[in-house]
Parts: C-alpha cells; sequence; structure tokens
C-alpha cells in the first residue's frame, strides 16, 4: 500500500520532461485491434445446423476472463509510456522578505450612518468594503477604531485578520454616545501606530458627518499624525443632497452633510488623500485605489531542485508485462 500511496503523492505536483512522448498513446488502439483479429482468426470454426444446445452450456472461467491478457498488455504499455515521459517532481523553496504596512481602520459609527444611500446601511456597507479591504491584504498588521461621540479600539493591529474581521461583523450602533467626533478618532488610531516600526503606517479614516463632539481638535491630531509619520487617507461617506434615514415614521430624507474642508486638511497634512464615496461602488474603487497605493513590497527568491520519478511507473510496466507473459503463454495458452 506504502508503494502505491507513493506513487499518488508523485502524480500530485508532478511534471513531464518528455510529454510528447504521450503521442505513443495512440497506437494501443491498433494494437488491441490486431490482438482481437490475430486471436479470432486462430481460432477453429465448426458449422453445425443449429447451436441451441450450447447456449445452456456453462461458461468457464477461461472464457469470462479471457480478455486479461490483453488489459495487462495494455497497461504495461501505458505505464511504459509514462516512464518514457520522464515525470518530474520539484521541490521549491522561497525566500520571501516583506516590508510590512501598519494600518488602522477609524470607522464612523455614529446614528447618521443609518442613512439607507448604501444597502442595507452605511455602516453595514462600509463593514462588508472594509472586509474585503483586509482580505486582500494578508501580510499587513490591521486594527480597527470606532468612534462616535467618543472613541475606542474595538482591535489592535494584529496579523490574525480571522479575529479582526469577527470584531468587525460585531460593530454595531448605540455601542458609544452618539456624535462625531472624528479628533478623537484619529487620535486613537494614531495612539494604536505610535509605536510602530513598520516602514509604512496609515490610517484609513470614514466619516459621515462633521465634527461636533470629542476632546482632541482634528487639526491637532492631523499634525501628531504627521510627526508620527503617519499617512492618513480620508473617506467622506453619503450621497449628495439627501439620503433615505429610517425613523419611528417610517423612512424619511434628511440632509447629508459632511465637512469635506476637515476631511480634505487632514489628508494633506498628513501627506494622504481625501476621497468622497456617494455610494457602495464608489466606496469600493476608493478602497481599492487606496489598495493600490499602499502596496506591500515583496521580495521572493525561488529555488527548484527537479528529480526523475520514472522508476515506479518502470516497475509496474515490468510487472503488468510479466503478467501478461504468464497469462497469455500459460494460462489462456492456444494450441495452433
Amino acid at each position: 500500500m506504502k508503494f502505491f500511496s507513493d506513487l499518488f503523492q508523485i502524480l500530485k505536483d508532478v511534471e513531464f520532461a518528455n510529454p510528447y512522448t504521450f503521442l505513443l498513446l495512440s497506437l494501443i488502439i491498433p494494437i488491441i485491434g490486431w490482438q482481437i483479429w490475430k486471436r479470432n482468426k486462430m481460432q477453429a470454426s465448426l458449422r453445425v445446423s443449429t447451436v441451441a444446445a450450447f447456449k445452456k452450456s456453462p461458461k468457464t472461467w477461461k472464457q469470462r476472463f479471457r480478455w486479461l491478457p490483453i488489459a495487462t498488455e495494455t497497461i504495461a504499455i501505458v505505464f511504459l509510456v509514462i516512464a518514457l515521459a520522464r515525470p518530474q517532481s520539484a521541490f521549491r523553496q522561497q525566500d520571501v522578505e516583506v516590508e510590512g504596512v501598519d494600518i488602522v481602520l477609524a470607522l464612523d459609527i455614529s446614528g447618521s450612518m443609518k442613512a439607507m444611500d448604501f444597502r442595507p446601511n452605511r455602516l453595514e456597507a462600509c463593514k462588508k468594503v472594509a472586509a474585503d479591504f483586509v482580505s486582500g491584504r494578508p501580510t499587513d498588521r490591521i486594527g480597527l477604531v470606532v468612534y462616535a461621540g467618543e472613541a475606542y479600539t474595538q482591535c489592535p493591529v494584529t496579523t490574525d485578520h480571522q479575529t479582526l474581521l469577527g470584531l468587525m461583523s460585531k460593530v454595531k450602533f448605540d455601542l458609544i454616545e452618539d456624535g462625531t467626533a472624528i479628533g478623537d478618532g484619529l487620535g486613537t488610531a494614531i495612539n494604536r501606530l505610535r509605536e510602530s516600526d513598520a516602514k509604512s503606517k496609515i490610517i484609513i479614516l470614514l466619516s459621515d458627518g462633521v465634527n461636533n463632539l470629542g476632546y482632541m481638535d482634528p487639526y491637532s491630531a492631523a499634525e501628531i499624525a504627521k510627526d508620527f509619520n503617519i499617512k492618513v487617507y480620508t473617506i467622506g461617506c453619503g450621497t449628495n443632497g439627501e439620503a433615505p434615514y429610517p425613523s419611528p415614521y417610517g423612512i424619511v430624507n434628511v440632509r447629508t452633510e459632511i465637512d469635506e474642508a476637515l476631511l480634505s486638511s487632514i489628508a494633506n497634512v498628513t501627506g494622504g488623500k481625501y476621497f468622497r464615496a456617494t455610494n457602495s461602488q464608489k466606496l469600493k474603487t476608493v478602497y481599492a485605489e487606496i489598495d493600490k497605493m499602499e502596496k506591500t513590497l515583496i521580495h521572493e527568491t525561488t529555488f527548484e531542485n527537479k528529480a526523475d520519478e520514472f522508476a515506479p511507473f518502470l516497475i509496474l510496466a515490468l510487472f503488468f508485462f510479466v503478467l501478461f507473459i504468464f497469462l497469455r503463454y500459460y494460462v489462456f495458452k492456444t494450441i495452433p
């Protein structure tokens, strides 16, 4: 059994040095046809008026298995052709150097994020797009800060993206006092990155409102981010004009008000960029653009060592050929 398990392991990642040898397999059908024609020609014939008496006679095991010599011969040819094609296994070793990027997502969870211009609402749409962004950057350390009237860290920067995505899925409304404390959200995100030794440190801050609460001035927070060499990308989330909003009286339209001047200033001071996302598709485009601008640099060196693996196939070809000889000239021997 170990022989066959090793053979299966070889076939999983096998490469062939002489793949054109497989063209020889096209000769199998003519060989089988010639063997059948030769066997039928060598059999003697007898004319009788009826074969009714022979129909009830039982068949012998030799009659039932008379196809075995041809089958074993065919299998021997197949394994011989595989051996001639020179199957090879390749051992590869990769030396990867990663220049890490530490990222903190600062997500607005204020009541205005319930607006339904994004489906099903702004918060859920932002969570989904952010989750896709995290999944697309497997080598980076990423954290999550949420803010409304105050801010807190939902997940510190980590490479355990499964934990991060699990904590992100638990983010909901009314976890903290309502409001929009952009300065506090940015300050908390900076605090998660200020001691990072990563080559590149960025914050992606998303807001759909105007700063109206908090202890930290957003402009001062931007200057602090600049001092720590932290680049801030800001996203204004919401349609232009009005957006549908759930209320005790049903869906009503509310005016969208975003402090774009503040968000643009934060991005400019830190060397980042401001984006406006007016729908879910635009939000995906924004994250995709940030992803392109902040790519992780990977240096990869590959070593490859190939080894011939034809021996098992040659052994099998020899085995079935010997079996064919034994069956053809001893078990199913015919008298000329």
